[in-house]
């Protein structure tokens, strides 16, 4: 079998320090970051003229990681509108354990997140909600109960 790991999602945001800001408010860690432009990235992703800035950030576990990136050239567009409801089509929400969901929507709030609904018990196993950060980011929190 030829598939090893899923190795990151990439998420495209328009202000990359408030982004990183914010994920590692939830306990991601900065891995590094980059400047990536010319040929290779410009063959990557079928674009001329690539330009852009990535944070690497990995879960404090060492598994999973989170690519940020800002496009400088050519310009970040919206293909959907600036708050997507659920249904849209395409990725849609990245989700994190937690281990106490209300201090982790307190301190995300500090950097600009919002409830999009309201945090809900599943059953006796969960409570979750999700909410909405930089650049629209939907980010569902799940905190096992029990």
């Amino acid at each position: 079998m030829g598939l090893l790991r899923m190795d990151n999602v990439a998420v495209v945001v328009d202000d990359l320090d408030a982004a990183v800001g914010f994920f590692a408010e939830l306990g991601m860690e900065l891995e590094g970051k980059a400047e990536l432009e010319g040929d290779v990235p410009d063959r990557m992703v079928g674009l001329t003229g690539v330009r852009t800035s990535i944070a690497m950030m990995r879960m404090p576990d060492g598994h999973g990681r989170l690519e940020l990136t800002t496009f400088h050239s050519p310009a970040a567009v919206t293909a959907a509108p600036a708050v997507p409801p659920a249904n849209t089509l395409g990725l849609h929400r990245v989700m994190f354990a937690v281990t106490d969901i209300e201090d982790t929507v307190t301190r995300l709030r500090t950097h600009g997140a919002e409830l999009v609904g309201e945090i809900v018990r599943y059953g006796d196993a969960y409570r979750l909600c999700d909410l909405r950060g930089p650049s629209g980011i939907i980010v569902a929190l799940a905190e096992e109960l029990g």
